[in-house]
């Protein structure tokens, strides 16, 4: 029982600083500002499940996929770098928090935020989807499956309730401060996709030299 716990609590905190739920909430706060509490709900409530659809996926079939599309963990980097930083970039402009939804198209822009990017790679991104491979794969046994599908759960039911709760957030520092938060969050977003895309350039890079 003891060595269950511990293992729970190991991979908890490796999913948990991996798909960083505080860290999704300067986007999700930007992204929905021109829905009500309900789509919000709606929209963390498909995000989380986006992400938890997508670690399973690739934790019961990762290594076969990458396998069949001749694809990399690397290659998850660049291009997650990328889609953080053209985000990064509409923050740091306010391009995003000026986007006013009509009713008629409130649900189609929901599922569309819902799943990328909030979904894909925010929560679920190549750090998280890498750890899910290789943890399923050091998992030999049912109770370490278990427990690892259990740690997934745990981090985006926090994921969820800190999506949710970032509307009162917003109240609490006011319109300005929101926006010099917004600002500042673009900034940082785009340093992440900075890490994100020179992380993943790198071995690709040392591999083509290495063959030259």
């Amino acid at each position: 029982m003891h060595e269950h716990l511990t293992q729970l609590l190991l991979v908890f905190t490796s999913f948990f600083s991996l798909i960083n739920p505080l860290g999704a909430m300067p986007v999700f706060m930007t992204m929905t500002r021109s829905l009500d509490e309900r789509e919000k709900k709606r929209t963390a409530l498909r995000a989380c499940l986006t992400a938890f659809i997508t670690l399973l996926l690739f934790a019961f079939t990762g290594q076969l996929l990458f396998k069949v599309f001749g694809i990399s963990v690397n290659g998850f980097r660049i291009v997650g770098g990328v889609i953080f930083f053209l985000m990064g970039y509409d923050m740091l402009n306010a391009r995003i928090s000026r986007i006013k939804i009509s009713k008629k198209d409130v649900r189609e822009y929901v599922d569309d935020i819902s799943i990328t990017p909030l979904g894909i790679p925010i929560l679920a991104g190549p750090g998280s989807i890498t750890n899910s491979i290789v943890l399923m794969e050091d998992a030999h046994s049912m109770a370490s499956k278990l427990i690892l599908i259990l740690s997934i759960v745990l981090v985006l039911i926090i994921a969820y309730f800190s999506l949710v709760g970032s509307g009162k957030f917003i109240k609490l520092v006011g319109e300005t401060g929101n926006k010099v938060l917004t600002k500042l969050m673009g900034l940082i977003v785009m340093v992440i996709a900075v890490e994100f895309f020179v992380s993943g350039l790198k071995p690709i890079i040392r591999d083509i030299l290495m063959i030259g």
